[in-house]
């Protein structure tokens, strides 16, 4: 009979996301993982299988947590031309300072997208995600005068998801917080 599990799988997948999160996928060995996640060695591969298992299901726990925190943003019901200035400013705090880690997608992105087909998916349905949130903002936006109609709504969200890779990928390039808030106003401008 197999023994079972004695580890705590969603605590070892978010100690593995912060490991991941440092360093990025192929920077990350196996050592870093175990302490990561507080599991042996074979425990790790025994649990997921392969490193790469491991880092799909921490991009999918970032995926969920992201998404949620965006609903939330969303669920606020204001205008909708303050809902995308809140978006705007979590992404500002989220990248804030040196240290700061980052968006786990845009790294990944960085770093596995068109190259890994497997994450490469897994990106592309998280932005449709993310831009298929953004165009329930601009739908009520659009509908009550609070933004522009001149363009679809999907146009739109397209947008305003570029936009928020844009800053995440400037932060990453040293660009100071008063550099990201002015590309944030024109965007915002600009719906």
């Amino acid at each position: 009979m197999p023994r079972p599990r004695e580890f705590d799988e969603d605590t070892a997948v978010a100690g593995a996301l912060r490991a991941f999160r440092a360093t990025g996928y192929e920077a990350t060995s196996t050592q870093e993982l175990c302490e990561a996640t507080g599991l042996g060695r074979s425990s790790v591969y025994n649990a997921f299988g392969s490193k790469h298992e491991l880092f799909r299901r921490a991009l999918h726990r970032y995926f969920d947590d992201v998404l949620r925190h965006f609903r939330a943003l969303v669920a606020e019901q204001r205008p909708a031309r303050e809902t995308f200035r809140a978006v705007f400013t979590s992404v500002l705090d989220d990248e804030a300072g040196p240290d700061a880690p980052g968006c786990f997608a845009v790294n990944t992105a960085s770093e596995l997208g068109g190259r890994d087909p497997a994450i490469t998916k897994a990106l592309h349905r998280h932005g449709e995600e993310m831009i298929s949130l953004y165009t329930e903002i601009v739908e009520r936006g659009q509908r009550d005068g609070d933004l522009k109609s001149d363009a679809t709504p999907e146009a739109v969200a397209q947008f305003v998801f570029a936009t928020v890779g844009g800053l995440r990928v400037l932060a990453r390039n040293g660009f100071d917080r008063t550099a990201l808030e002015n590309v944030a106003e024109r965007a915002l401008a600009a719906l």
